[in-house]
């Protein structure tokens, strides 16, 4: 069975950008000597579950069959009915899921399906684990999942020390950039990467499933009142708050006048005002982001807002491109700074989740293992 799990989990990852504040979602529908009889997932937050789409699909050859799914199936009424029903009304014998739902709102459907007569069983499995930590992440901190991604050389350099980088990647990989820029709520940025770059922060030439915010992390709001992220976007966003930038600023310099005036005149552009949290602490912002429905951030920036994330633990994971090249200057720019650890010991280790091919660059997925974003049995 965990064959199809794996099958299960694939399917899952095929909502990423749809199913999202929901998590995403995966559900095989199969007889019992293994054989698959129909598949689904959850396609976009509002829409089926996962359960239900595959229920569709497999009509009336799902009676007596086995249904195995990413997470617990839900046992509350939201947007759509509970899916632990839709599984005891379409008559399957048997339920198979890899993650327990956390979520109070909707968990107990795995007791709700004994309590109709089929079987539940939990069997973990890990590339669901992984699926689901997102959405586990939020429902237990109120935090919106992080990804950070950069493009180095093989010596670590993301850009020379005239602040020079294109390209350091390929295209193939900018265009995978460009694929989950369309798929997330949100992009933040720094403060010196607007000021040297001027970033649009917006997916082009890629199928863009949701539109996301731009956040610049602008203690200062020394953001420039012509900057790009505070244009609209031409590529017809139709989430309201991606039109300009949210900026985040530490509302402690409140008594400096000019520092009043600068933030007067970005809400008069059409920006949104987050206030940091005290020395300008950045989890205050995501908790409040997060609130609003932010439940994916993709981070952007040079190495002075990485190093922030991850000296606050707010860093989930990172895409690193590594281009065939050396860049061997003593001076050129890194990923991260601003850390000072004394000892490795003290170095938080990430997982190496996959290692893959971009045209001529090597694509590294890591993740920060934490407590708090590790899947619990049910």
């Amino acid at each position: 069975m965990r064959e199809l799990l794996a099958r299960a989990a694939r399917m899952a990852s095929r909502g990423h950008g749809g199913a999202e504040p929901n998590p995403m979602v995966g559900c095989v529908i199969a007889d019992h000597d293994g054989r698959v009889i129909a598949d689904g997932y959850h396609r976009r937050c509002g829409g089926p579950h996962a359960e239900v789409d595959a229920l569709t699909a497999a009509g009336a050859r799902a009676r007596g069959a086995i249904a195995l799914v990413t997470l617990e199936p839900c046992n509350h009424h939201g947007r759509t009915g509970p899916c632990s029903e839709a599984l005891a009304d379409a008559g399957v014998a048997e339920v198979i899921y890899a993650v327990g739902d956390p979520n109070p709102l909707a968990k107990g459907g795995a007791e709700r399906l004994r309590e109709r007569g089929i079987r539940a069983f939990h069997v973990p499995h890990a590339a669901a684990d992984e699926l689901a930590l997102p959405f586990l992440k939020r429902v237990r901190t109120g935090l919106p999942w992080i990804s950070a991604k950069w493009a180095q050389s093989i010596d670590g350099a993301v850009a020379l020390a005239n602040g020079d980088s294109q390209w350091l990647s390929g295209a193939r990989s900018r265009r995978m950039v460009h694929r989950e820029r369309g798929r997330v709520d949100a992009i933040l940025t720094g403060i010196g990467t607007v000021l040297e770059d001027d970033p649009r922060l917006t997916a082009r030439d890629v199928r863009v499933v949701r539109t996301p915010r731009r956040i610049v992390f602008d203690p200062d709001a020394r953001t420039p009142l012509d900057a790009n992220v505070l244009q609209t976007p031409t590529d017809g966003a139709q989430n309201p708050a991606a039109h300009t930038a949210t900026i985040l600023v530490d509302l402690s310099s409140s008594t400096d006048t000019a520092f009043l005036r600068r933030v007067e005149a970005l809400t008069a552009r059409g920006a949104t005002i987050v206030p940091l949290g005290r020395g300008g602490a950045i989890e205050p912002a995501l908790r409040a982001l997060a609130r609003e429905g932010v439940a994916t951030v993709l981070v952007e920036s040079g190495g002075g807002l990485v190093g922030r994330l991850l000296r606050e633990k707010l860093l989930d994971e990172a895409w690193v491109f590594v281009a065939p090249l050396l860049v061997a200057d003593d001076v050129a720019r890194r990923s991260a700074r601003g850390l000072a650890p004394e000892v490795l010991a003290e170095i938080p280790r990430a997982r190496l989740l996959s290692v893959r091919r971009r045209g001529a660059d090597a694509l590294l997925h890591y993740r920060w293992a934490s407590a708090l974003t590790t899947p619990t049995s049910s």
